[in-house]
């Protein structure tokens, strides 16, 4: 499976890691955790099982939009299969536009069944993961917003990049000049 995401500009990206450090302090899952050297703070687009050449070309076009404002809008946490903290992205009209171009770019090109029902539009919503487990419930702990920093009220989404499940490997779309 292959991911489109937008990497953040330099003051966010390192706000971002602040966050994750100060819950891996406190005991909490934190994505500081991966040691990965691909990991990175992020915003996932969409998923798709490959990236064929169409899908490179109109995302391409695509990218050609960064960098973009976006703000941030405080925390929000999801209990899906697994239990998340993240920072929320305002959804305003310029990246809402955005996502739908890269859902209707590799939808176009991809079994429908092969594609994450919580990227389609009107489902995503948009935010920086800080943490993940399988652990059910494992961010419900009022105190949790208290222990981290507040999120940049602004922030850039600079680089369009694409991520390989299963090799590991990143590849930079496209960076804003």
């Amino acid at each position: 499976m292959r991911t489109v995401e937008l990497l953040l500009n330099e003051a966010a990206d390192l706000a971002i890691r602040e966050a994750w450090r100060r819950l891996a302090d406190a005991g909490l899952p934190s994505q500081a955790r991966h040691r990965s050297p691909t990991n990175s703070p992020h915003l996932t687009l969409a998923a798709c099982p490959e990236l064929t050449a169409p899908i490179r070309w109109e995302l391409a076009e695509v990218a050609a939009a960064l960098p973009l404002p976006v703000r941030f809008t405080g925390v929000v946490r999801f209990e899906r299969p697994t239990s998340v903290l993240a920072w929320a992205l305002d959804p305003d009209a310029a990246l809402t536009a955005l996502h739908r171009r890269v859902w209707e770019v590799v939808a176009s090109d991809s079994p429908p069944d092969s594609l994450n029902p919580f990227h389609e539009p009107g489902r995503w919503r948009p935010h920086v993961t800080l943490g993940r487990t399988r652990r059910a419930g494992a961010f419900a702990d009022r105190r949790v917003p208290e222990l981290l920093p507040q999120p940049p009220l602004t922030a850039q989404l600079v680089t369009l990049r694409s991520y390989d499940t299963e090799s590991g490997a990143l590849e930079i779309l496209s960076s804003a000049p």
